[in-house]
């Protein structure tokens, strides 16, 4: 049946719009922030991994890891020299100054590894397995078990931790928390590490996805997961799991049912219908602020 085809795939490119959702809520959740250069690390993990893949030939499961330890410094990196001297900066500044980073990155790129395009290699076996009549490809399953694995672990990170407990502390009142003992700016660095890691995971998924690495690669992704999160409920991660996984499956319908050209167009108008019937996210909680 194609209808279940179609709704295994959205799963599959859902999960990896929820992996880097998972990031932007998180640093929204404790920063305040929105890291609009999240989508360009990404891109810095895809090629960190192909290069680790070529010209290094490391097994893809060392690959894997070498992105995610380069995009987890990255993400320090970025947060210690852009953010951290803007902590009490308006938010128009921040906004700014993440977009500048992204173009950084972008063009850093580009001088670093050139503009043209690059094949990322087949590192997962192309077979698939039959569910009734359906074919699901073995890299769509990968993408969904690791989604549900990372969503799992990040979930008991944050409950069950020390560090998750000062996460949750910082997110409702940095002050308080500074009060407490908790080192605020060490807290927002951990989240930026956790984050950028999540991205490098997201990123090698989305270039064994659509296997073309280059310089723009992460900016249509990091929209579209930007989108979910709010979709979800930005700064609630059960909301950016389930924002993404929703926005996959409504883009791969709109692809296969109206029109691959306007798919983009449609779920953006979900997203603006959502939010005029409930402004906070399907999961995200009102805020009452005392003026």
């Amino acid at each position: 049946m194609q209808f279940l085809s179609y709704l295994i795939n959205g799963l599959g490119l859902g999960s990896v719009y929820a992996i880097i959702a998972l990031g932007y809520t998180m640093v929204y959740g404790v920063a305040k922030m929105l890291n609009f250069a999240h989508g360009d690390v990404i891109m810095v993990g895809s090629y960190i991994a192909f290069f680790a893949l070529t010209k290094f030939g490391l097994p893809f499961p060392l690959a894997v890891l070498t992105a995610v330890l380069v995009c987890t410094v990255l993400g320090v990196v970025i947060e210690r020299l852009a953010y951290k001297p803007l902590r009490q900066a308006p938010s128009l500044a921040v906004l700014i100054t993440a977009i500048g980073v992204s173009y950084f990155l972008q063009n850093g790129a580009q001088i670093l590894w050139s503009s043209s395009s690059k094949v990322f290699p087949s590192v997962i076996s192309a077979g698939s397995i039959s569910l009734g009549s359906a074919s699901v490809s073995y890299l769509t399953l990968l993408t969904i078990a690791t989604c549900i694995v990372v969503m799992v672990c990040l979930t008991l990170f944050i409950n069950k931790t020390k560090t998750g407990s000062a996460m949750r502390a910082c997110s409702e009142d940095k002050g308080a928390s500074m009060l407490m003992g908790i080192n605020v700016n060490q807290i927002i660095s951990i989240t930026f590490a956790i984050g950028s890691g999540l991205a490098a995971i997201a990123s090698v998924l989305l270039a064994s996805t659509y296997p073309s690495v280059y310089p723009t690669m992460g900016s249509m992704p990091g929209i579209k997961a930007f989108t979910a999160a709010v979709f979800g409920g930005i700064g609630s991660i059960p909301g950016a799991f389930v924002g993404g996984l929703i926005l996959g499956i409504i883009e791969i319908f709109a692809k296969a049912y109206i029109s691959t050209q306007l798919s983009d167009a449609i779920v953006f108008g979900v997203l603006i219908v959502i939010l005029l019937i409930k402004p906070t996210g399907l999961l995200g909680k009102k805020i009452n602020v005392k003026v």
